[in-house]
Formats: C-alpha cells, sequence, structure tokens
C-alpha cells in the first residue's frame, strides 16, 4: 500500500477556553492548499480511500483534497485519527483499510509523525520528522506495518507542492 500522510492545513488559532475541535482552515490555509492539491493532481497521485481526523481542519482539508479529484472518493472520519490519540491505535485503525492500494490519511501532529516513524523503523520516537501544516509524506507500506519497514519515497513541504501545483 502507499500511504499518503497530509496535515491539515492553516488554522484559525485557537482561543482560550474555545473548542480545538471547532478550528477551522483560514482563507490563506484553504488558498494554499487548493494549490498543494492541484500540485498532487500534477504529480498524478491518486487515492482509492482519504481518511480524515473529525476535527474541523482536518476534515476540511480532507474535503478541498477530495474537491480537487470530483469528490472521488469522499472523504471519511476515522475518529482514531484525533488528536491526543496514540499513533499505534491510529495505525490500527487503518488495517480495514489496507486492501486498498492508495490510502491519504489527514491528521494533526506529533500524531502523523509517530504514525510514519512507526512505520517505518517500529517506533514511535525513532524518526524525527517535522511535518508542516500542509505538508505531505509518501510511504511504501508492507503488508504487516506493525513492525516498520515502510520506505519513504517523499517527503514534500507545503511551499514545494505550491510551486508544483503553479
Amino acid at each position: 500500500m502507499i500511504l499518503y500522510i497530509l496535515r491539515h492545513a492553516i488554522a484559525e488559532d485557537a482561543t482560550p477556553g474555545g473548542d480545538d475541535g471547532a478550528r477551522k482552515l483560514t482563507q490563506g490555509g484553504r488558498e494554499k492548499l487548493r494549490r498543494s492539491a492541484q500540485a498532487m493532481r500534477k504529480l498524478g497521485l491518486k487515492f482509492d480511500v482519504i481518511l480524515t481526523s473529525p476535527l474541523a481542519r482536518a476534515t476540511e482539508t480532507a474535503e478541498v483534497v477530495a474537491q480537487a479529484y470530483s469528490n472521488d472518493p469522499p472523504p471519511q472520519v476515522v475518529p482514531a485519527l484525533a488528536t491526543g490519540v496514540p499513533a499505534q491505535q491510529a495505525i490500527g485503525a487503518l488495517r480495514p483499510f489496507a486492501k486498498h492500494r492508495h490510502v491519504m490519511i489527514v491528521g494533526h501532529e506529533p500524531q502523523l509523525s509517530g504514525v510514519a516513524s512507526i512505520l517505518l523503523a517500529a517506533t514511535p520516537e525513532a524518526v524525527n520528522i517535522n511535518l508542516k501544516k500542509g505538508g505531505l509524506i509518501s510511504l511504501e507500506v508492507p503488508a504487516r506495518p506493525e513492525r516498520g519497514g515502510a520506505s519513504l519515497q517523499w517527503m514534500l513541504t507545503p511551499r514545494q507542492m505550491r510551486k508544483i501545483g503553479k
């Protein structure tokens, strides 16, 4: 399976006492993400499934990507991709989707870096990845991802993606 790991785009700042899960993308974050989604298309990326955290900023990110692909496939919410869920638990929630060849997950840091590290080296702290908002990683994942052994295909920063998407 090819796993694409996308961190949500730039979102509103948290308000004191506000609901972190309700934070939405900023207009600028949405516009930058649209260019990034165009870059994904230019690169020939395809997704059999787009899985997203239930938090607003992640679901909006997944929706923008899906729109660039005529909503085929539409995003699906996976609660284990929410903030605060351990990376190993998020990986476990991906098992039902292992039959797909191209899977995108949209979520949050530090969970996404932990997911990538576990898939690459079997432990969440082994690989130090700093995935920027709107950044994208591509991994080739073996049949038993809990044991590591994934291969990093590439990692693109949001700036690199926007240059491609022009």
